[in-house]
């Protein structure tokens, strides 16, 4: 197997790489995420739906509906060296427009038995470097405020808050029914491409 290999602590290196132990304990790989892998990443989608704090869908898409908006080279995938899916990111174009060519949405995912162990570092990384490689200039970051892990990750990843989206939409399901919730918006401008 193999892909995108960076270290924990951000290096690139030329192979495999390790987290700290757990559920994700020994290798990580991060590859494309293809059909074979959506299962298990669409379970991580709906555990991250649960929590409230992750999105407004109301439920994860099917594979058809979700590799139609995120170009392939846009999608990535974490492993373990079992094959586990450990969580996953993707990129969708911000507008079809040409002049947003080089914008693009993010989302990630990492299942809650991987948090905190350098996943979504991992996966972020993977994404911005492919990103780059294809002339994306802008990463941008749609976050409920509550969610203070995926907040701090993107900030150690470059990713600066630009203003918040008040009252952007109203939850459809859980507890949280019906509620209004405001957005942070933050983007990652790359330092090497549309400089």
């Amino acid at each position: 197997m193999s892909g995108t290999s960076r270290s924990v602590d951000g290096a690139v290196s030329p192979g495999w790489h390790r987290v700290p132990a757990g559920d994700c304990a020994g290798v990580v790989t991060v590859v494309a995420l293809q059909e074979s892998h959506w299962p298990a990443a669409r379970e991580i989608y709906a555990a991250g739906i649960a929590t409230g704090q992750a999105t407004f869908e109301a439920r994860p898409p099917g594979w058809e509906a979700f590799a139609a908006g995120k170009p392939a080279h846009l999608r990535q995938v974490a492993v373990n060296a079992h094959g586990a899916v450990l969580g996953w990111v993707a990129a969708s174009p911000l507008s079809a427009r040409a002049v947003y060519a080089g914008v693009v949405e993010e989302s990630v995912c990492v299942h809650p038995d991987a948090a905190g162990r350098g996943v979504g570092r991992l996966l972020l990384q993977a994404l911005i470097a492919a990103a780059e490689a294809a002339g994306v200039w802008t990463i941008e970051a749609k976050i409920f405020p509550e969610n203070t892990a995926s907040l701090a990750l993107h900030q150690t990843l470059g990713f600066e808050p630009v203003g918040v989206r008040w009252r952007l939409g109203r939850m459809s399901h859980g507890p949280q029914a019906g509620r209004w919730r405001d957005v942070l918006l933050l983007e990652r401008r790359s330092a090497t491409v549309g400089t």
